[in-house]
């Protein structure tokens, strides 16, 4: 069975998420005279992003709303009890900052046109949908997504299974019938593999060589998307056409246990696990 859709993410995958907050973080901070509290660039860029990841992990756990998670960070940065308005207003600088530097990657616009030609194309975000919507939809590429699937709304978020379940089951599939393409391993392409789905890593800046989990793939750039997609294709025909019980056979002969077919697997020859 071919892979006949694909699941994005959206931050730092299809938008070049961290390169617009830092740049953005750096010129609010200046702007509200909170810089010079730091020893240097790197130090206020630390807390600030120390402070997004604590109030987004209650966000995603769903201990705080998406406007009472940017409530709390901006209270945590300025240092100060800002009432609900004040920290909205404080929070709102920094988006109108941060928005000014949206941008997609370069490699995202040839990417979707050529998987747009043999497979369908969704959305699974850690966020708000009305928050993605609108973000998509001013990088001009919302209409290539036939669902928008976001944790605010489904009350769960990768990397828990049910988040994948969800979004394939808006697009009317099964998981073995869709990838999922993230810059994340553990929440993103690892947490696709264990939900079902093909997991493929986008890992932009090589941060490891380590072999990735079986089921994951790896690339560096989503040039390389859609020939992977190929292979991956390429391999389930090859397992479809193998004999029954050929995978226990093997084992068998081998003296180890039961095989499972994978796409491929660590020890079959020509097996790329990178």
């Amino acid at each position: 069975m071919p892979i006949r859709a694909v699941l994005w993410d959206v931050d730092d995958t299809l938008f070049d998420y961290t390169n617009c907050d830092r740049a953005a973080a750096l010129e609010h901070l200046a702007a509200e005279e909170l810089l010079a509290r730091y020893r240097s660039a790197d130090a206020a860029l630390g807390h600030w992003q120390e402070v997004m990841r604590e109030c987004y992990s209650r966000f995603a756990a769903g201990e705080l709303s998406f406007a009472a998670h940017r409530r709390e960070r901006a209270r945590a940065v300025a240092r100060g009890p800002l009432t609900d308005t004040e920290a909205d207003q404080w929070f709102g600088r920094y988006v109108e900052r941060y928005e000014a530097r949206w941008a997609l990657f370069p490699d995202v616009l040839p990417a979707l046109d050529t998987v747009a030609r043999t497979r369908r194309q969704g959305v699974l975000s850690n966020s708000y949908a009305a928050n993605q919507d609108r973000k998509l939809r001013r990088l001009g590429i919302r209409d290539r997504f036939e669902v928008l699937v976001c944790s605010a709304e489904l009350g769960c978020a990768k990397p828990e299974p049910e988040a994948f379940e969800a979004a394939c089951l808006a697009l009317g599939l099964e998981p073995d019938e869709v990838a999922y393409v993230g810059d994340r391993l553990d929440i993103d392409a690892g947490a696709a593999a264990e939900a079902g789905l093909s997991g493929i890593w986008l890992d932009r800046y090589g941060s490891s060589r380590e072999p990735v989990p079986t089921g994951v793939r790896r690339i560096g750039t989503l040039a390389e998307l859609p020939a992977l997609l190929g292979e991956l294709d390429d391999d389930r025909r090859a397992s479809e056409a193998l004999p029954d019980g050929f995978w226990a056979r093997t084992a068998s002969a081998e003296g180890v246990g039961p095989v499972e077919p994978s796409g491929i697997t660590a020890g079959q020859p020509g097996s790329r696990l990178t």
